[in-house]
């Protein structure tokens, strides 16, 4: 049932377009400058702009899909209501009349008034039904439009999302404390940025490897962070907008860096304009880098006022894009080879080939080299415990009451936080990660579900209204051509990454 949320609990919609931002912006783009060396910096633009445009179509898909859904809901509830007060009259009329020879009771017949039996048919104004202020998750519209394969489909993409998301934070924080602990460097013509082999010894003389010091981090951050699948924490205020400060904080040093570098140094980069052997990897990356759909319906609810919401949306895209496109190309010009998580290049190891040796720029060097270390950990929690409360609901669904507390309380948080921490300790290849997560799961949450939720929720509109019903909610892009380009473009995204993964 939709959750109507108090005056106490909504925000501006200003803040709402800081909350979207940094829902979006998030791990993707530290991967986006490596991607964009390898697939060249024009394609790499190109795509960025396609990829926001497309992004942006099914976000207001989305938003259209969750209007569709509250008046669904709504109208039904007053239908609901009118047969109540239908059938209330029908026992107070025979209650006064106390005739025993009254016809059987019909809930459906109009037994109060015409105007009550045109009320049960249809509003006098529908449109005041559309709303997007009714909490209604994509697993709500998903019961709600799809059937039971859909249904089934949709927790498995999301699932499957949900688990390479963990896998990602899990490698990426692992990755980020390794390269800070192991000092060794093997020879002293490695370029920062490099990739160093699995085998290469973490300290000088000392018989451990990389990959095992890795291998030790992801196993403690297991121990460490893990256990709060276990428990219904949340986030608070605080923790909000610690996080988010340290986003923005940690972003603009690094384009700020990367700016001043191209000033003092010139472009030590030269990468190519196009290269299509680079273009699945740069694929899955943007696609992972745009996401927000799957948080969406829970993010634009408390917004106070929903008028402007389309216009909001749209230039946080334009926002988004910029900054991505800035981050990437500053990065691939100015350093010569982006690492393929972009904050290591300021690795304070890097420091005597990439920026100069001095106290502050060692600081800002681990704080960057850190920080996803800082944001990921407080994110991890609350993606486990939502993928614990969805592999409990697809399961047991609403029974789940009657299955005992080792189930309910220990089978599902193992099975949250497990399989993505025995992937990272498999691979700790992000671009991998990414490029599957993105292509596959990704384009299923950001471009095939929205685009059939709002394909439904359309035609369900129609037959109820007839047609004649203007929703303010409804996004510039209608028609099922739409829909059909959207579908074509999420299948050749998947099919790319699909050859490229089996052909190399």
């Amino acid at each position: 049932m939709p959750l109507v949320l108090s005056a106490d609990n909504q925000y501006s919609p200003w803040t709402g377009l800081v909350y979207i931002f940094n829902l979006i912006v998030g791990t993707g783009a530290l991967t986006l400058p490596h991607s964009f060396l390898k697939a060249g910096w024009g394609l790499g633009l190109a795509l960025i702009i396609i990829l926001a445009f497309v992004s942006f179509v099914t976000a207001t898909f989305v938003l259209e899909a969750i209007s569709c859904a509250n008046f669904i809901a709504r109208y039904k509830r007053m239908k609901q209501l009118a047969r109540v007060s239908r059938r209330i009259a029908r026992v107070n009329h025979e209650s006064e009349t106390e005739d025993d020879g009254a016809e059987e009771f019909n809930e459906d017949a109009p037994l109060v008034s015409s105007t009550d039996d045109a009320v049960d048919r249809f509003p006098s104004q529908p449109q005041q039904l559309f709303s997007l202020n009714e909490k209604l998750e994509m697993g709500d519209m998903a019961n709600m439009f799809f059937g039971r394969f859909g249904q089934f489909l949709f927790f498995f993409c999301f699932a499957i999302y949900l688990y390479g998301d963990l896998a990602i934070y899990t490698a990426v924080v692992s990755k980020s404390l390794s390269d800070v602990v192991c000092t060794y460097e093997p020879s002293s013509n490695a370029t920062c940025g490099d990739d160093l082999p699995p085998d290469t010894e973490c300290w000088e003389g000392f018989p451990m490897t990389r990959l095992s010091m890795y291998r030790i981090l992801v196993a403690t951050f297991l121990g460490f962070i893990g256990p709060f699948a276990f428990f219904n924490v949340q986030k608070t205020k605080y923790l909000q907008l610690f996080t988010s400060f340290m986003r923005w904080l940690a972003f603009s040093v690094m384009i700020s860096l990367a700016v001043r570098q191209l000033i003092l140094k010139g472009p030590e980069g030269h990468p190519n304009i196009a290269n299509i052997r680079g273009l699945p990897a740069l694929l899955g990356a943007s696609v992972y880098s745009f996401m927000c759909h799957h948080s969406l319906p829970g993010l634009v609810a408390p917004i106070s006022g929903t008028t402007h919401i389309k216009r909001l949306l749209a230039m946080d895209y334009i926002l988004i894009a910029s900054f991505y496109l800035l981050l990437s190309l500053t990065g691939v010009f100015a350093f010569p080879h982006p690492d393929e998580l972009y904050t290591l290049v300021f690795n304070p190891r890097c420091s005597s080939s990439n920026l100069e040796d001095s106290l502050l720029m060692r600081i800002i060097g681990y704080f960057l080299a850190l920080f996803p270390v800082f944001t990921l950990s407080t994110s991890f929690p609350i993606i486990a415990i939502t993928l614990r409360n969805n592999l409990q609901n697809a399961t047991l669904g609403s029974n789940s009451t009657s299955y005992p507390w080792v189930v309910q309380r220990l089978l599902f948080p193992f099975l949250s936080v497990i399989p993505p921490v025995l992937v990272a300790l498999i691979s700790e290849n992000l671009e991998i990660l990414v490029r599957i997560t993105g292509s596959f799961a990704g384009a299923g949450i950001q471009y095939i579900i929205p685009a059939l939720l709002v394909f439904f929720a359309r035609r369900e509109v129609k037959k109820l209204s007839s047609g004649d019903v203007q929703n303010v909610f409804a996004s510039p892009f209608q028609g099922t051509f739409w829909v059909v380009i959207v579908l074509l473009w999420a299948a050749a995204c998947i099919l790319l990454v699909f050859v490229n993964l089996f052909a190399s």
